[in-house]
């Protein structure tokens, strides 16, 4: 196994959500966690095979035990789980499978949301499953288990952090995005509110709002002139990357963010709003 890029992470225990993707900023932000001394437990839904993206098959991806793979190579442990976060009964058997393995939770990055695409419509188009679909996902999840992270945190008595992942449109409504903008404006304030009640417990809640950003979630909004189109409006004139995504919640993971909590963090190379 390789040592660790730094310790300051060393002997904490995180989770991330929707983490099996290799273009993902859950993979990259559970790997950074891990370089950065911590046992990381990372979650997916269990994806068919044949539904992955050319290149994971070319590579013989296998989700989040692949993810497992790239954190342990790292000199620490991680724990590979299949989880609906969108079911709180799953979400508590995450954190006992955690704690039973580990013997205690530090930090959770609520990464988990729905599939882009089929919510990318009019409001008059859109269906109340798929609409309730992207709510379960992103807001209830993110609700489950920070309120069961928190629990198991304010038990330890020794503080923790939770990271919320939003939207830079959780800021900012746009036409045919209805769906997604509720769920991440939810999301922010959500976070915000839990804030103030973690405070008290020196248990920090932050949400990170990341712009056009290259993963493979975004293979089906196609790149080229739509993302020409979209460019236009960044000020450094490119795309976020998931490992730039991931370092800013790996400092928000770490101590020197101990000071920081309630805030709503773009990641989006300078845009005013998403377009």
């Amino acid at each position: 196994m390789g040592a660790t890029v730094n310790s300051e992470l060393s002997g904490k225990v995180a989770i991330v959500t929707g983490a099996g993707r290799m273009r993902g900023i859950g993979r990259a932000t559970a790997v950074i966690l891990a370089r950065m001394g911590s046992n990381v437990v990372v979650t997916g839904t269990g994806r068919n095979p044949d539904t992955f993206p050319h290149d994971e098959k070319d590579v013989g991806w296998r989700d989040i035990d692949s993810t497992v793979e790239e954190i342990q190579a790292n000199g620490v442990r991680g724990l590979p789980l299949i989880v609906d976060v969108s079911r709180e009964k799953d979400v508590r058997r995450m954190i006992d499978s955690t704690v039973d393995e580990f013997g205690r939770l530090d930090i959770i990055v609520n990464n988990a949301a729905a599939p882009y695409g089929p919510d990318r419509v009019p409001v008059l188009d859109l269906t109340a499953d798929v609409f309730k679909d992207v709510i379960d996902i992103k807001l209830m999840g993110t609700f489950y288990c920070s309120k069961a992270a928190a629990r198991q945190m304010v038990k330890q008595g020794e503080g923790g952090r939770i990271v919320n992942l939003s939207s830079t449109m959780g800021k900012s409504g746009h036409a045919n995005t209805s769906a997604y903008n509720a769920a991440n404006f939810a999301v922010d304030g959500f976070t915000q509110a839990l804030a103030k009640e973690m405070a008290a417990h020196a248990i920090t809640v932050n949400s990170v709002c990341p712009g056009l950003t290259e993963t493979s979630r975004m293979d089906p909004m196609g790149r080229e002139d739509r993302w020409d189109e979209r460019l236009r409006g960044i000020p450094m004139n490119r795309v976020g990357t998931d490992e730039e995504v991931g370092e800013l919640i790996g400092f928000l993971c770490s101590p020197r963010a101990a000071y920081i909590t309630g805030q709503s963090v773009n990641v989006n190379g300078g845009a005013l709003t998403e377009r």
